[in-house]
């Protein structure tokens, strides 16, 4: 999962200057995967997209890995750490 967002945002946003924390928790059913990006604040309008379309397509995309995987896919955007 993180190799797939990991490309779709350099696509997106054409910079390398991000990252990626991926956390797997086991569940009944299927896993969760919660995936945090950490970018710039420049490009996480880009990111959104106008009306949050972009991250909705973006979510829809990994969902769809997930689906393959038996895993749900949470994505969160946020501004660095210092």
């Amino acid at each position: 999962m993180k190799k797939l967002l990991s490309y779709i945002i350099e696509e997106i946003t054409g910079t390398k200057d991000f990252s990626i924390n991926e956390e797997e928790t086991p569940s009944d059913k299927n896993s969760i995967v919660n995936l945090t990006l950490a970018i710039d604040p420049k490009y996480i309008g880009i990111i959104v997209g106008k009306e949050g379309k972009t991250i909705k397509n973006i979510k829809r995309i990994l969902a769809v890995k997930g689906v393959l995987e038996n895993k749900l896919v949470n994505i969160s955007v946020k501004e660095p750490e210092p």
